[in-house]
């Protein structure tokens, strides 16, 4: 299985930016999906998850109000519409797939991730 994210690129800060993730083989219909952020020399962090039906997401506080999650059963994708970018969410973004509702990354697949760098 492997997940398979896209759409980020170099934007200008207040921009947006749309990203994607999408599994082969499988749609994890009723699994737990979510993305994270790495950052060079910081740890990966999460940015936001969302469970099977999309009647329950989390944000981080530094995204809260800009990005927003959300997921395709049908097609077995998950999104991230992220509005009024900032230098500070320059990073490697992930997707990730799990069981669990959680902000650690104890999830038990990932994509490969995309570059997202927003210019000042």
């Amino acid at each position: 299985v492997q997940l398979q994210a896209s759409g980020g690129g170099l934007v200008q800060a207040g921009g947006s930016l749309r990203l994607s993730c999408a599994a082969s083989g499988r749609t994890f219909s009723t699994y737990v999906k979510g993305w994270f952020r790495q950052a060079p020399g910081k740890e990966r962090e999460f940015v936001a998850a969302i469970n099977w039906s999309g009647g329950r997401i989390s944000y981080a506080d530094s995204v809260k109000g800009r990005f927003t999650i959300s997921r395709d059963n049908a097609k077995g994708t998950v999104n991230l519409q992220m509005n009024s970018l900032k230098p500070e969410d320059t990073a490697v973004y992930y997707c990730a797939v799990g069981l669990t509702m959680t902000q650690s990354t104890d999830y038990d697949y990932w994509g490969q991730g995309t570059q997202v760098t927003v210019s000042s």
